[in-house]
């Protein structure tokens, strides 16, 4: 990092065990979404660095597949506990840079600290299988094959905005411990918080090579690194429609992709409506929804939609708004494109004769929380995924109807119902097109060790620790013949 003249700092990126500023001269500035001013500015890295980037992640794979699980998690576990020594540098970067409350920025550091060490348990305990050969019918006695798991070589991982830390993390660390070298391309808003957590895993003394951040712009270097033939993994994070392009770029090289949602949430008449209510505010509101598994519509029974409207009304009108200094619960968005795209969903919903009952306030790019009834299915708001905080009420008259809207959606990640009946919830839960289903919880991505997946358009292959893992490597077999 360098600063000049008083200026906001200049992050450089790191390649091969070296930090740099880039051939190119080029800086991409990162504005805060708060402040309203840059807090610094990031490299603009050429291909030729992005080139050689890859050149030394294959070089530094080479030995590291060697290296045995226990000494690989040496690094991992310092790693882990450098996130911990720089928890509040990082949450401070974090706040400022994503407009993430610091409470929720410092519990987003210990998360990954966790999940980093819960990813070397794991691994340290992944077993390999045996077969014999006359276990299948016909079969050969003298055959016996063995079974492990192997890297895939070097894997790209691209993260989004919102989880800077932990969802990068998430990626880094199963690359590592399973053998492979990563070259990590954050998303430009959270590349300060990238970089720090790069920092931290500088420290441990990780040879050369098997880390590599970069930064630039995606005009330059995106597309150029998602068809180079030198990536042997992709594990991206972010939007459906930059999701799609990758997996048509990317060919034969594997891909996870995690991408977006409009998780609906039904509300049947028999549920506990106090419970819901509480559920639904956090899954829909917090980080003013800016989250991939945010409750992002409502399904709720005609017979008691007024009911929980109002109840909804009440404890919407009771969230903190402003500051993420102040850990308010609804802070800017990311951008004033994000607000504007929000602000337009709603004001299309309300042309067609959707009911504003509270919200629909804004300041720059705060959205104040909204709240908005009687949306119907050919509102964009029943579809479109808004990334903000606010939250249509669709009104059903049966189960299936839930399903049916539910389902009609381009995405499919997650679905909460809540009832007090476990068989309809069950049943409900078997219809739905979707990754995962909660049964009386909101929809959220954690814990970081169950499965988590999406279909349709919100994804494809699944994460979670060992999910991960087993992303990153593939099987090789090994076939003994006894005489």
């Amino acid at each position: 990092m360098t600063s000049k003249n008083g200026t906001e700092p200049i992050y450089k990126f790191y390649i091969n065990g070296e930090w740099r500023e880039s051939s190119s001269g080029e800086k991409i500035v990162v504005n805060s979404p708060y402040l309203n001013k840059p807090i610094g500015s990031v490299q603009a890295i050429t291909q030729t660095e992005a080139d050689e980037a890859i050149r030394f992640a294959h070089k530094s794979q080479q030995e590291w597949k060697r290296v045995s699980l226990q000494e690989r998690a040496k690094y991992l576990y310092k790693w882990a506990d450098e996130l911990i020594l720089m928890q509040e540098e990082i949450a401070e970067i974090m706040m400022k840079e994503v407009g993430k409350g610091y409470k929720d920025a410092i519990k987003e550091v210990a998360r990954t600290a966790d999940l980093i060490r819960y990813t070397i348990e794991e691994a340290l305990h992944m077993t390999n299988d045996s077969l014999t050969g006359d276990s299948f019918p016909g079969g050969a006695k003298s055959k016996l094959a063995i079974v492990n798991r192997v890297p895939l070589g070097v894997v790209l991982a691209i993260s989004p905005f919102n989880y800077p830390v932990n969802l990068a993390a998430a990626k880094i660390a199963p690359a590592l411990i399973s053998g492979n070298a990563v070259i990590f391309k954050p998303a430009t808003q959270g590349a300060i918080s990238g970089t720090k957590m790069i920092e931290a895993l500088a420290k441990t003394g990780l040879p050369a090579g098997l880390i590599n951040l970069i930064t630039g712009r995606g005009s330059v270097i995106g597309d150029y690194l998602v068809e180079h033939n030198g990536i042997n993994m992709i594990s991206f994070t972010g939007g459906t429609k930059t999701g799609l392009r990758l997996a048509k770029k990317a060919s034969m090289v594997p891909l996870v992709l995690e991408l977006g949602g409009k998780d609906p949430a039904i509300i049947r008449s028999d549920a506990n409506l106090e419970e819901a209510m509480k559920h639904i505010i956090s899954g829909a509101f917090s980080y003013s929804g800016q989250r991939c598994t945010a409750i992002k519509r409502v399904l709720v029974m005609d017979d008691i939609a007024d009911a929980f409207v109002s109840r909804l009304k009440t404890e919407i009108e009771k969230l903190s708004v402003g500051s993420p200094e102040q850990d308010s619960v609804i802070v800017p968005l990311i951008d004033e494109d994000s607000a504007d795209f929000v602000q337009g969903l709603i004001d299309d919903a309300v042309d067609q004769g959707a009911t504003i009952i509270t919200g629909n306030k804004r300041e720059h790019n705060l959205i104040y929380p909204t709240l908005v009834d009687h949306v119907t299915e050919d509102m964009k708001l029943a579809w479109e995924e808004p990334f903000g905080p606010v939250l249509p009420i669709i009104r059903i008259s049966s189960d299936d109807e839930a399903i049916h809207i539910a389902n009609e959606s381009e995405f499919g990640l997650q679905a909460s119902i809540f009832t007090n009946d476990i068989n309809k919830a069950f049943s409900i839960a078997n219809h739905l097109e979707t990754g995962s289903v909660q049964i009386n919880g909101r929809t959220e991505r954690g814990p970081d060790h169950f499965p988590f997946l999406g279909v349709k358009g919100s994804g494809m292959g699944v994460q979670g620790v060992r999910k991960s893992i087993e992303s990153m490597t593939r099987e090789k077999v090994t076939v003994v013949n006894l005489y």
